[in-house]
């Protein structure tokens, strides 16, 4: 059976080409547009994965990311933040938000891969 990702991210560029990637990787994609919608779409769907922006309209990714948290049904839902926030602050901010992983915008196609295998193997373990 096919992995499900909540993709997240108000950019429709980056979706379409990011379900693309998703898809020729193996998974089957769900997206939102904001915040407040992943909060929505987690609850509803329990994907294996979130892959999300932090700069989010309606709700940023860290505070969608708390409330994931905080719901007993999402909460261990695995979690890859995707941003352009490359500072190491930043980075610090995703982990105590409860990402599970970071990987900085822009990425290739196989460093998406690696990432997704790296929460899942890290799951496994």
């Amino acid at each position: 059976m096919k992995k499900r990702i909540l993709l997240v991210d108000n950019n429709p560029d980056t979706i379409g080409v990011l379900c693309l990637e998703l898809g020729f990787l193996g998974y089957e994609v769900i997206t939102a547009s904001n915040g407040a919608e992943a909060v929505e779409k987690a609850d509803a769907e329990v994907p294996d994965i979130i892959v999300m922006e932090i700069r989010l309209p309606r709700m940023d990714g860290f505070e969608a990311m708390r409330i994931i948290r905080n719901n007993t049904k999402t909460r261990s839902i695995l979690a890859l933040a995707s941003t352009t926030m490359i500072m190491f602050e930043d980075k610090q901010k995703c982990f105590t938000a409860g990402f599970n992983g970071y990987i900085a915008k822009p990425f290739t196609h196989k460093q998406l891969g690696a990432a997704l295998n790296d929460l899942l193997k890290n799951r496994a373990d």
